[in-house]
């Protein structure tokens, strides 16, 4: 489902985290262990479906026979009351399984919510949202997947993805061009992208040798200048403090890509329930 995502690991992690040492001990004490259910998952709200089948997973572990059906698909932008899933399996294993199933997809469909509200905002500008390496630690191949699924393009995943030149990296060189030539010898083959928070490092960046620029912190009528200057020689990032009520005019300014912090490190959950009806 997910390149390099390890979902048995997923899996167990997560159920050891929730079950501890003695196990769910509330279902344990309270429904016959022979005891079989029904139930759907449905969303309470108007959601961007992702991480389906991590639910699934959870269910599959805990009851190998249960019988599942994903009523919609990842990436599906669903109203309030949409039936997800249709679940009939054994009661303890569901009841056990449930919270970290709906942990996970409403964690995942919150991101892709919020990234399609970003990616509506910009609709038709022909900027590009991009996601950002400002994810929970250890779920980031999950956020990153989950940000696709509300239509962002994914940025560099780790560091070893491509070559960024932040302000902090010029400053121990003393310079953009010491920087750039010290990355250009290292041979990584990766494109150099560099970031400048001024019109007139623009240039001398480009002349060093940039390959893409990243225009930080830019009020509007800066990146407007930005892009006049660059008049397509690279493609021009802009990032820090978007926002829902800042992006549009971001878009506007002819700016080929927009990346969004937000979107994957402080997206809030969405609210999807599961609700049983024992047989």
């Amino acid at each position: 489902m997910i390149d390099g995502f390890d979902l048995d690991d997923f899996v167990t992690r997560v159920l050891a985290e929730d079950l501890g040492q003695g196990g769910d001990v509330t279902s344990a004490s309270t429904i016959p262990a022979d005891a079989r259910f029904t139930a759907t998952m449905n969303c309470r709200e108007e959601i961007v479906v992702a991480g389906l089948a991590l639910a699934e997973a959870f269910f599959r572990r805990l009851d190998p026979e249960v019988r599942l059906s994903s009523e919609v698909a990842d990436g599906d932008r669903v109203p309030a009351g949409t039936v997800l899933m249709r679940l009939a399996g054994q009661a303890r294993a569901m009841l056990t399984a449930e919270r970290s199933a709906l942990n996970t997809l409403q964690h995942l469909s919150g991101i892709a919510t919020l990234t399609r509200r970003y990616v509506d905002a910009i609709d038709g500008t022909g900027a590009t949202l991009l996601d950002t390496r400002k994810t929970i630690p250890g779920l980031r191949l999950l956020g990153k997947y989950a940000a696709r699924m509300g239509g962002a393009t994914n940025h560099r995943l780790r560091l070893d993805d491509g070559l960024l030149i932040k302000d902090n990296h010029v400053a121990v060189n003393g310079s953009v061009d010491a920087a750039v030539a010290r990355a250009r010898a290292a041979g990584s083959g990766l494109q150099m992208q560099v970031e400048v928070d001024r019109i007139e490092q623009i240039e001398p960046a480009l002349a060093a040798g940039a390959e893409r620029l990243l225009l930080d912190n830019m009020p509007p009528p800066v990146l407007r200048q930005a892009v006049a200057l660059v008049a397509g020689r690279v493609p021009l990032e802009a990032s820090g403090g978007v926002n829902l009520q800042t992006i549009r005019a971001i878009a506007e300014t002819g700016v080929d890509y927009i990346s969004v912090g937000r979107i994957t490190q402080s997206a809030p959950a969405v609210d999807i329930g599961l609700d049983f009806a024992l047989t």
